[in-house]
């Protein structure tokens, strides 16, 4: 049976307009972006299949467009949607720091790091510099390394906090592995850090370390 022959409840596009967004699965938010299946075979159950052999969502919609274009019910025009879709979605999440906006929940830098470093194959070290008022002045990846970890500097994050005129810092890495419970070389960083950033007056406010679920906090546990 044709989507189109479903009751109109239980159809994606209608069920969405009536009941919002967030009544959706995976399957059939991925289905409105498909619009038809395989042969023989409606949208959501393509959707399905493409979340049971390649998902689940966000290693699915991770991988690079040109690999998204090869798999079954996808192809170039599809992938480039999803594509296009998802950094809609990173944009939107990034908004509330890049627009001035002083940072007042914690949690939207958590958010913020997790959307620019998750799903990274090798260790990034990044730090968000903020002004007096907490507002975002930059985001820049400072440090790369192995599957196994990034060489910090604390000298060369003071250096680039000065250059921004910044007050204050938040730091964040991932973690490959998908592990996210902080290491203990995790917290030797986050001290050496907060005692180098002290030395010419600027705070660190925060460590997130990020794999899989949500952003873990350092200064949540009391190691900042």
């Amino acid at each position: 049976m044709h989507i189109r022959d479903w009751p109109a409840e239980e159809r994606p596009r209608e069920k969405l307009l009536a009941r919002g967004v967030g009544a959706l699965s995976d399957a059939e938010l991925l289905a409105i972006f498909l619009g038809s299946g395989l042969r023989g075979r409606d949208a959501v159950s393509t959707a399905r299949e493409l979340l049971r052999d390649h998902g689940p969502l966000r290693p699915l919609l991770e991988r690079p467009p040109a690999q998204l274009a090869k798999l079954p019910g996808l192809g170039p025009a599809r992938a480039c949607l999803l594509a296009a879709a998802l950094e809609l979605g990173h944009r939107h999440l990034s908004a509330e720091l890049e627009r001035g906006a002083a940072l007042t929940d914690p949690q939207a830098a958590g958010r913020y790091f997790a959307q620019r470093l998750r799903g990274l194959e090798h260790e990034v070290f990044a730090v968000l510099f903020l002004d007096t008022r907490h507002r975002a002045l930059a985001f820049e990846e400072m440090f790369r390394g192995t599957i196994d970890g990034a060489e910090v500097h604390p000298r060369e994050v003071v250096r680039r906090a000065l250059a921004h005129n910044a007050a204050a810092v938040i730091v964040g890495h991932n973690h490959p592995s998908g592990n996210p419970e902080p290491s203990a070389a995790d917290r030797a960083v986050t001290a050496r850090l907060k005692q180098a950033l002290a030395l010419v007056d600027l705070r660190l406010l925060d460590h997130f370390v990020i794999a899989d679920g949500p952003p873990v906090s350092l200064a949540a546990r009391g190691w900042v």
